[in-house]
């Protein structure tokens, strides 16, 4: 009996010895993958803050008619065409390139210079037809706990930083514009089944008055506090979308026009 026992316990024994073995594993490569995982954010983050840092261009080239801004998207042009405007807001984190591909799926995984990225890059929809031009910049970015992307756009979930901040800036490579914000609100993206919702998501280019008018109604009438700023049919409009985590597909919307 005494033998089976001590058997018994050599044999539990190792098995102690390779699960603690086991877990000593697990969690070395937990820590790996952590720091690893940190270090891709840093570097993200990081190629993100230097994007203007090290372009050159000819400063003799700036006037009034073609700004610093406008010289810089250019130089960024010559390594992705896909680049098509520059979006800034006052007192945010938000300075970055705008990019616009064939689908609204690719620049939510890559950056600007079409690397792989977790945070991905601020981006115009598809359906946006600058020959047109079409009625509504419609750009979309991810939130980042870091402050990066559309992060600092929830800042405008309260008035206080409205009212200090109410205009942004939005550069293409033949005007630098400033735009007034209408109205802030939440949204989701809805079921196929759900009438009678406002999908602000599907307006892109208004096809009448009507329409626009509607858009801007709504936009209005969700809005989370009155800006006191309309539009009228016919003028630019500038929509800033990114996820908000209170509800199920959350959405939160920033609308502005052009001055």
């Amino acid at each position: 009996m005494n033998k089976v026992k001590e058997k018994h316990s050599k044999s539990n024994g190792k098995v102690r010895k390779v699960l603690q073995i086991i877990s000593a594993i697990i969690f070395i490569m937990s820590i790996i993958v952590l720091v690893l995982h940190l270090y891709k954010m840093n570097k993200e983050k990081q190629d993100i803050q230097n994007i203007l840092k090290d372009l050159i261009i000819d400063t003799t080239q700036i006037t009034e008619e073609k700004t610093e801004r406008m010289l810089q998207l250019e130089e960024l042009q010559k390594g992705n065409t896909d680049i098509v405007g520059w979006l800034e807001i006052e007192g945010t984190n938000i300075n970055y390139p705008i990019l616009q591909a064939q689908d609204n799926n690719y620049y939510l995984t890559h950056n600007y210079k079409k690397e792989k990225a977790s945070i991905g890059s601020l981006f115009l929809d598809k359906e946006y037809n600058f020959a047109k031009p079409s009625s509504n910049l419609l750009i979309y970015g991810h939130r980042n706990k870091k402050g990066l992307m559309f992060e600092d756009l929830m800042k405008y979930s309260k008035e206080d930083f409205y009212k200090a901040h109410k205009t942004m800036k939005f550069t293409t490579n033949t005007e630098e514009a400033e735009y007034e914000i209408l109205a802030v609100f939440y949204s989701r993206v809805y079921y196929k089944k759900e009438k009678n919702v406002f999908r602000y998501y599907y307006f892109v280019n208004a096809e009448n008055e009507e329409q626009y008018n509607s858009y801007i109604t709504e936009c209005k009438k969700a809005s989370i506090y009155d800006t006191g700023v309309t539009a009228e049919y016919g003028e630019q409009l500038l929509t800033l979308s990114t996820c908000e985590y209170s509800q199920e597909d959350g959405r939160f919307v920033v609308v502005a026009k052009k001055k």
